[in-house]
């Protein structure tokens, strides 16, 4: 430059450039429900060679252990007594059943805002679990779970953009009677949220009453019928093949209230299944339909997950393995054959058997978790919070899932290719003039639209993180977990409706 020539003025702009990063996007770039099936780790010919060996199964095999009231429901449909205890299942009626179950339906939240579709291609990442462990904010260490941690853990997901619904994460063990167990879990559910939720009956006799809660929650007798916020949790069919009597006398119950159910097949490779992935496959698929068949032969067309979740056991110890290859492969393949069915999916990921949030735990998250959504799982369980082989669960870790669902979203979202989107225009622009992209419309554009920006992932260089206190993810986590637990102190019951759930029910 000319010593003469007057100085070029400072670019203004770089403020202007941060404060828009800094800003809150006007919409979410990647939100729940975007679109899975872009994994398919069987081919055509797996799928059918699969399924007809399901199909066989029931029809030759058949299921054992039938319970005398579900035997006559069944029989009456087209089921054949085998006279050797065991039930067969003719393709026809399985096939049949497929034709009539829904496709689709609603799984409502007391907000209606909240409710979400499931079944076609949306994923959406949600909770399960029986935790009897908590990993302690305060120590680091497990300790038993409580009801007060489950109605911490239902005050802090109900803040989670990236939780769809909820289902108790964990069992409070300072509730011994079985009774006292179901009402005040539900009565969690209740008071911390208006998301869709989810809960287990022990027994059959407990449906009738809770449902009187929910008809307090939902405005009057009846009224939770006509529109149920609540799916029930159940597991009819035992592996290998048979049937769970109390759990089929509370599937009776539950169809009887019109509650949506999830019906949960959870083999496990090795010991109640084979141990070879297609065969494991197979056998699961079958006993999964089986549920199916007995749902649609006491009520047909009623909605219903088909909850294939594949377990897998470490064959050397017989120890649960909830975070290894094997589950990555096995539930995005029971998720892809779910949709290859047509039948809204629901599959278990993410159950790290890591204790801490570590390097462990960030890998067997990130790859079951993101697996299962790729493959197109329509209800991604067990996803949000659960460590230690689902013996534990964490408030941290609903932190770390929330961002990690994100971004396993924006993944499912894809590249979308436009005129605009390709930038013909502005790579003309950007070369011939500033040589860069930063602070183009193009870019602002695009930052607001197709970019998840993680709260607690770091991104700074090292000397700034270390200037902040070297913080660890599982700190900013604890951090962020106090805060709303400290802050959000929800009542979704009004007072006269708490009164009168108070006034029937050992509220504890």
């Amino acid at each position: 430059m000319n010593k003469d020539s007057p100085p070029k003025p400072r670019r203004s702009g770089r403020k202007e450039r941060l404060a828009k990063r800094a800003a809150p996007l006007p919409v979410n770039p990647a939100p729940p429900g975007q679109a899975g099936g872009q994994y398919k780790p069987l081919s055509e010919a797996d799928c059918q060679a699969i399924y007809g060996t399901a199909l066989r199964l029931l029809d030759e095999l058949g299921m054992g252990e039938v319970p005398k009231r579900l035997e006559e429901v069944l029989l009456s449909k087209g089921a054949r007594d085998q006279g050797n205890g065991r039930l067969g299942l003719p393709s026809a009626l399985v096939e049949d059943t497929i034709a009539m179950a829904p496709k689709q339906f609603t799984f409502h939240g007391r907000d209606p805002a909240r409710s979400i579709e499931v079944g076609g291609t949306a994923v959406h990442f949600g909770t399960g679990g029986a935790a009897v462990q908590v990993l302690d904010m305060n120590s680091g260490l497990y300790r038993e779970a409580t009801l007060r941690d489950l109605h911490d853990f239902t005050r802090l997901q109900d803040t989670l953009t990236n939780v769809s619904w909820f289902t108790r994460c964990c069992i409070a063990t300072d509730v011994a009677d079985p009774f006292d167990l179901d009402v005040n879990t539900a009565y969690a559910l209740m008071k911390n949220t208006t998301k869709p939720v989810a809960t287990a009956f022990t027994l059959a006799e407990h449906v009738d009453p809770i449902v009187k809660m929910f008809d307090i929650a939902a405005g009057g007798d009846g009224a939770f019928a006509k529109r149920p916020f609540v799916k029930a949790h159940i597991s009819p069919v035992i592996s290998p093949m048979r049937f769970g009597g109390d759990a089929v006398d509370v599937t009776f119950e539950c169809l009887k209230h019109n509650i949506p159910l999830s019906c949960i097949t959870a083999a496990q490779a090795g010991a109640t299944a084979p141990a070879t992935m297609a065969g494991f496959l197979a056998s699961s698929l079958a006993e999964t339909l089986a549920s199916l068949v007995m749902v649609n032969a006491i009520k047909p067309g009623h909605p219903m997950v088909f909850s294939n979740w594949p377990l897998v056991i470490d064959l050397r110890t017989g120890a649960f393995a909830g975070g290894g290859a094997e589950t990555v492969l096995l539930n995005a393949a029971s998720a892809q054959m779910s949709n290859w069915l047509g039948l809204p999916s629901g599959v278990a990921a993410s159950m790290a058997d890591a204790k801490a949030i570590d390097a462990q735990y960030g890998m067997e998250k990130g790859m079951t978790s993101l697996a299962a959504g790729l493959a197109g799982g329509n209800l991604i369980y067990e996803s949000s919070g659960m460590t230690a082989s689902l013996l534990g669960a964490s408030f941290e870790a609903f932190i770390l899932d929330d961002e990690m669902h994100a971004m396993t979203y924006r993944t499912l979202r894809g590249v979308e290719v436009s005129e605009e989107n390709l930038g013909f225009d502005a790579i003309c622009e950007a070369v011939l003039g500033e040589g860069h992209f930063l602070g183009g419309q193009h870019t602002f554009s695009a930052m607001e639209r197709d970019y998840v920006y993680p709260d607690l992932a770091d991104r700074e260089n090292p000397k700034t993180w270390e200037d902040a206190g070297a913080e660890d993810a599982w700190s900013r986590a604890n951090a962020k977990a106090r805060a709303v637990l400290a802050a959000h102190q929800p009542h979704y019951l009004s007072d006269d409706q708490d009164q009168a759930i108070r006034d029937t029910f050992r509220i504890l």
